[in-house]
């Protein structure tokens, strides 16, 4: 029997009863969203190259680029944080004085398919702009639980730590410390391990764990938990970071991931505009069940 063409590799079909599972985990982490009083939002797939250029550091390297008809050099979305930033800087007055939406979209990353990881996937992302403030740390982290507990994921935890815990460190042993749980605690230099073992939250971790705590009634290493380890690879984050661990554990691949990234809107505004955010790997989630 003559099969039909195949989708290129890292992009696929999604059958109705996966397509039906992804909708209801979007209408419920909805639900959740807009009772923390995020608003919709939607931006093109496509972009100009050059706004997406120069954002993401190593990762740079995973963007599809293209030229049209007319020479124009464009780019599938990386992400949704990047187009939002790109947003804002053109819709400043929209911050009065925040911003808070959220957005559903498909994105794009020229990677090695592999398990939890297509080349188009769906991202689920949250964003507050316009705030410096902890309790707006708080809140997009609590969104997040609550949007996880929301489709039963009761065992989900939040790892959270401060990219200023790295100063002083180069680039390329953030980056190594980061991958420790993907390449193994033996692998990793003595150093580094040190320094890892070392590290505590941040004063200003501690401030947003006791909101979390007093605001939302979230529980230490139940809800959440601080991670020395993590750094997330983006460039553009500034100080909080985290990831949603599925089963709790800071070894476990991650379904969701965010922070604060206070310098990137600026990049196009010339005006800083402080943000953070958080990203639901819908997609991840669901193969991962």
């Amino acid at each position: 029997m003559q099969k039909g063409p195949v989708t290129p590799k890292g992009f696929g079909d999604m059958m109705p009863e996966t397509a039906s599972k992804r909708r209801m985990f979007i209408n419920k982490i909805s639900t959740i969203l807009e009772k923390f009083d995020f608003k919709p939002l939607e931006t093109p797939t496509v972009e100009f190259a050059e706004t997406l250029l120069g954002k993401y550091g190593e990762e740079e390297k995973l963007i599809y680029t293209f030229e049209d008809k007319g020479g124009r050099k464009l780019a599938l979305r990386y992400d949704l944080t990047v187009p939002l930033a790109r947003f804002i800087s053109n819709n400043l007055g929209l911050l009065n004085p925040t911003f808070a939406r959220y957005q559903i979209g498909q994105v794009f990353r020229g990677e090695k398919p592999q398990k939890g990881r297509s080349r188009e996937f769906t991202q689920f992302d949250c964003d507050i702009l316009g705030s410096t403030e902890i309790e707006t740390d708080a809140k997009v982290i609590a969104a997040a639980i609550e949007g996880m507990r929301s489709l039963g994921f009761n065992k989900a935890k939040l790892a959270i730590n401060d990219r200023n815990n790295f100063n002083g460190l180069s680039i390329e042993d953030i980056r190594l410390i980061d991958k420790m749980y993907k390449i193994g605690k033996d692998q990793m230099p003595k150093n580094l391990i040190d320094f890892i073992e070392k590290s505590s939250p941040t004063p200003r971790l501690k401030e947003i764990f006791k909101a979390l705590e007093e605001n939302y009634k979230l529980i230490e290493n139940k809800d959440f938990f601080f991670d020395a380890t993590l750094a997330r690879g983006l460039d553009y984050y500034t100080s909080t970071v985290f990831e949603m661990k599925l089963n709790g554990k800071p070894e476990d691949l991650s379904v969701g991931g965010g922070g604060r990234y206070d310098n990137l809107v600026g990049m196009f505004s010339g005006k800083e505009v402080p943000a953070v955010g958080f990203s639901f790997g819908i997609d991840r989630i669901i193969e991962l069940i």
